[in-house]
């Protein structure tokens, strides 16, 4: 448990230095980047920090996303008292002696306390309930931090009591924006290091960030660490990249930055079909503590992600294999997920279903509003027939093999083609049947005008 403020004097010379991401955590909301539909110009939680309308909160995003810097600011921005802890260290005697003291700090000096509690989802419901009276009275602004779903993991009387805000993982220029600032800072930053880091070098350090700020930082300021000086730089490479990640990862924390490095490798073990290094990475995360269920949601993507038609007994596989955790545990449990996880490395696969749904979504975007077909429309009411709705609808399974030449894209998008099936596994045979049926369509459609 710490309160947020300066450090006493002579305190800076007995630790030892933050790291990076803490160092150049933002001062400002101004410094902070991203999260723009929270906190741009006029929005609803950048609004209660300025006023100092501060409420309770549950802040949900990925790991790296900024819950911590924004509950800091609050208070630095609004003068009040910050006491920060970890739901995974912490209790109710704990919560009991952080009341106490908000409520005689409220007494005495009229300072409110925001009381930011870190992984709030690990709470049992018994020590959530514990915040209830005192969120009601205001005594405390709560700011829960979680990277699972409030829905599921915050009990239902609390959540009522709290705004949800949901913070988005960082993108790519987001992360380049952060990570130049603190190469130019002379001040918190690497500047006194005289690093040099191309743009390359800084977007290969983005990839592993995988969205996670903290994890960018601390790349790179292990990277420049590691840079040899030569001719009075610093000069982040490839190679100093790769070792910088590598040392991060030895470092897995399950209840940290590190666990998404672990996970990458496991994806890209499963991705490359390698099922002796997804197994290590599999059984070192369960060896470290990780969420079993986290590592089940994971799987369950990747046999739509990388699999997909290719095999599409991968994803009831998985699904099942995370319903014979839910069923048995540990250590018994493990087992189910050690063999969805090997199945997943040596089925065929294919990212087809997973790049068509991309490219849909891309259309859905810049075409958000595109008119139904009238054809396909239904037309429950005489005034819906009327306008044409439903007009030269044809039934497929009236149609000689159940097919129609009929289109049912919007005209604007005619033609468009998002699924390509592979030659491998079972999408070979689906391929085989989309080219043939997308033959028998382009021969009975009329040129388009």
């Amino acid at each position: 448990m710490e309160l947020f403020g300066e450090p006493e004097r002579g305190a800076a010379a007995s630790r030892a230095p933050a790291p990076l991401a803490d160092r150049v955590r933002p001062r400002s909301i101004d410094e902070i980047v991203g999260q723009e539909h929270l906190l741009g110009p006029g929005r609803v939680l950048r609004a209660a920090i300025e006023t100092g309308e501060l409420h309770s909160m549950i802040l949900w995003g990925p790991p790296g996303s900024g819950k911590t810097t924004l509950a800091s600011l609050m208070a630095r921005v609004t003068g009040a008292r910050f006491v920060a802890f970890s739901a995974v260290l912490s209790g109710v005697k704990e919560i009991r002696e952080v009341i106490g003291e908000a409520d005689r700090e409220r007494a005495r000096h009229g300072m409110r306390t925001i009381l930011f509690v870190d992984e709030i989802h690990r709470f049992n419901r018994a020590q959530q309930d514990a915040f209830l009276p005192h969120v009601e009275k205001g005594t405390i602004v709560l700011v829960g931090a979680t990277t699972e779903n409030p829905s599921f993991e915050v009990n239902s009387a609390l959540l009522s009591r709290c705004r949800v805000y949901v913070l988005r993982g960082l993108e790519e220029d987001d992360l380049l924006a952060i990570m130049r600032r603190a190469l130019a800072d002379g001040e918190r930053g690497l500047a006194q290091l005289h690093p040099e880091a191309t743009p390359e070098a800084l977007r290969s350090i983005a990839g592993v960030a995988n969205g996670d700020a903290r994890v960018a930082l601390n790349v790179l300021e292990l990277a420049v660490v590691l840079a040899p000086l030569a001719g009075g730089l610093r000069r982040v490479t490839a190679d100093t990249i790769r070792e910088a990640a590598q040392r991060r990862t030895l470092l897995y924390d399950k209840s940290g930055e590190e666990h998404y490095n672990l996970i990458s490798a496991l994806h890209k073990s499963l991705r490359d079909s390698d099922p002796d290094a997804a197994l290590y990475w599999l059984t070192r995360m369960l060896e470290a503590g990780e969420d079993r269920l986290y590592i089940a949601r994971r799987l369950v993507r990747f046999a739509s992600e990388d699999v997909g038609n290719a095999d599409p007994g991968a994803l009831t596989l998985t699904l099942a294999a995370k319903e014979a955790y839910d069923f048995l545990g540990d250590p018994e449990g493990e087992l189910a997920l050690a063999q969805a996880t090997l199945y997943l490395a040596l089925a065929p696969k294919s990212n087809a279903v997973y790049v068509a749904h991309n490219e849909a979504k891309e259309d859905v975007r810049q075409r958000p509003a595109e008119p139904v077909p009238l054809h396909i429309r239904n037309a429950p009411t005489r005034l819906m027939k009327d306008l044409g709705y439903g007009t030269g609808y044809q039934y497929a399974h009236d149609a000689p093999d159940a097919r129609v030449d009929q289109h049912d894209l919007p005209d604007s998008l005619r033609g468009r083609q998002y699924y390509r099936p592979t030659d491998r596994g079972l999408e070979a045979e689906l391929g085989r049947r989309l080219a043939e049926w997308r033959r028998w369509r382009s021969e009975r459609q009329p040129p388009r005008v």
